[in-house]
């Protein structure tokens, strides 16, 4: 796991190729094996792979989604804020599984915020989705993790690049 980690990174240019279903498969179980609080899973996900709608999706907001129209894959992460307090927390795990789980099969992946940005003047990022893809409104979309295989190279984070500062033995002024 720790090697998946160093050399995971956000990638946001992507060939144009399909993600074989196998994999697909893989990564749906992958979101459906993540934990959540006292078991509730009030995680929902939407996988689309049609090019015109992952072009749809890629405009949910001003900035920070174009590149998803390029992606083999979106997968729309949505919570159920009636089942519990910490969907979005439940869904942030799901969401970083299925990226390392990506990475596992070879393939590039970014997180796109949706949760709490804006489309226009009229309309939450979060509404657009619900409306373009029919998610119940009971649903709140959390995010969508954009993947496929990489048509670009990141390479990972030096070790002595990491922020050390932020982490603290026994207590915080340790």
């Amino acid at each position: 796991m720790i090697e998946l980690l160093r050399q995971r990174r956000s990638i946001r240019r992507y060939l144009d190729r399909p993600i074989e279903p196998e994999k697909v498969e893989l990564l749906k179980e992958a979101v459906l094996r993540a934990p959540s609080s006292r078991n509730i899973d009030p995680w929902e996900f939407v996988f689309v792979d049609e090019r015109v709608s992952l072009e749809r999706l890629a405009r949910c907001k001003p900035h920070g989604a174009s590149f998803l129209a390029q992606a083999a894959l979106g997968i729309v992460v949505c919570g159920d804020s009636t089942a519990s307090d910490v969907w979005i927390e439940d869904c942030s795990i799901a969401s970083i599984l299925v990226q390392m789980t990506a990475q596992s099969l070879g393939l590039g992946s970014c997180w796109i915020q949706v949760r709490n940005r804006t489309h226009d003047d009229q309309k939450s990022a979060g509404q657009y989705v619900q409306d373009l893809l029919g998610i119940p409104e009971h649903l709140k979309v959390e995010s969508i993790v954009a993947m496929g295989y990489p048509a670009e190279t990141r390479e990972p984070v030096p070790r002595e690049r990491l922020k050390v500062t932020k982490v603290r033995t026994g207590t915080y002024q340790s």
